[in-house]
């Protein structure tokens, strides 16, 4: 059921994206190993041209690929984020050199890109992170300590890298640097996670970077983050909107088709209304999205709570979706290669990475008290 803002175009974009993930994208991720890089589905999306438009889209266009992919590719649209979540600060605060080294690579699915944020004692509280980068005399730095959850590591080909270069700063004192895997110094491990896409911890021991490495400016790198974050939260909302949706439809052909009591599984009214509860809090999370994700496009004021506000209720309504479904189902969603025992792994982690709920609504505190100060201040 499209949303009432969506025009007849993109409406039938999403419909194309669902085809094209279903024919082209599925097989290949069926072929790929759990929690390891699929380098062939990558490549499949930069010939399709999805990669490159993560380098012209704007946020609205970002959420509907990422929500029409997950509906039937969960793989190719995390595929496709990391990708987007990896590069897109060297698409936004790059230098010449580097956006020309990197970015037609990452288009093209020939690269991969990661971004490295989390720390073992750095995860919500993202201002304390405690990676090094030690002054090298004219040189540069040295970057020593370790990140941890980065998403495609320890495979990725570049990282984006947060480290701190001004001691007791907070968030002042952050630069982010663009680090390729190959750099002496750095190591990694893969982690064995609930959800399948591939994630691992990093080391550094005295990595060097160099001015040029920069991105953006010197101790200016949360700044980077939180641009890049803003960016990506609503269409993390998006990513659990398509879960939701998925397990909604699966949920509606189930109860439509399964007998039970003398009639349909539909016919019972407690099955009913809970389907009609799943439909009302997907549709609403996904005007959340495309609200969040308009109002990033227009430059509207208020992005970072917008995008909190959608990505809190669009990954807390997919919790809620893909459990109901589940239950409706019965013990068949709780067989391995069940879409629903999928989508069950799948659901849980999008409450936590790239902020948890808890930082959400605390970003959201945070946004309305100053915006009621602003006004009494007028």
């Amino acid at each position: 059921m499209p949303a009432f803002s969506l025009e007849p175009e993109q409406a039938a974009w999403c419909a194309e994206l669902r085809s094209l993930a279903a024919e082209r994208l599925r097989p290949l991720a069926d072929k790929g190993e759990p929690g390891r890089v699929n380098r062939p589905l990558l490549a499949e999306l930069g010939h399709l041209g999805l990669l490159a438009r993560l380098f012209t889209s704007g946020a609205l266009d970002l959420c509907l690929m990422r929500e029409s992919l997950a509906q039937t590719c969960t793989e190719a649209e995390t595929a496709l984020a990391l990708q987007g979540l990896g590069a897109h600060p060297v698409h936004a605060y790059g230098s010449t050199a580097q956006r020309e080294r990197w970015l037609p690579r990452v288009a093209d699915g020939g690269a991969v890109a990661a971004f490295a944020l989390s720390e073992p004692g750095a995860g919500s509280d993202a201002a304390a992170l405690a990676l090094a980068a030690e002054p090298d005399g004219a040189a540069g730095w040295r970057l020593t300590g370790a990140k941890c959850w980065i998403s495609n590591a320890p495979e990725a080909d570049f990282y984006t890298v947060f480290a701190r270069t001004t001691p007791g700063a907070g968030a002042r004192g952050v630069t982010a640097f663009l680090v390729p895997a190959d750099r002496p110094g750095l190591t990694g491990s893969a982690l064995e996670m609930i959800s399948p896409h591939p994630i691992g911890a990093l080391d550094f021991d005295a990595v060097p970077v160099t001015a040029d490495d920069v991105l953006g400016e010197v101790d200016r790198g949360f700044a980077v983050a939180m641009g890049t974050l803003n960016l990506f939260r609503p269409s993390v909302g998006a990513f659990a909107v398509g879960m939701a949706q998925a397990a909604l439809d699966a949920t509606l052909e189930h109860t439509r088709g399964r007998d039970a009591f003398g009639g349909k599984l539909m016919d019972l009214q407690a099955v009913a209304h809970q389907v009609a509860e799943m439909a009302l809090r997907t549709e609403a999370a996904r005007l959340m999205v495309y609200a969040a994700a308009t109002a990033y496009d227009d430059g509207a004021p208020g992005v970072p709570g917008r995008a909190a506000m959608a990505k809190l209720l669009a990954t807390e309504t997919a919790q809620y979706v893909v459990d109901t479904a589940v239950q409706l189902h019965g013990a068949r969603a709780l067989r391995r290669g069940h879409l629903l025992e999928h989508l069950y792994r799948e659901v849980r982690a999008p409450r936590i990475y790239e902020g948890a709920s808890e930082v959400q609504r605390g970003i959201i505190a945070r946004e309305l008290y100053a915006m009621t100060r602003e006004e009494a201040a007028r």
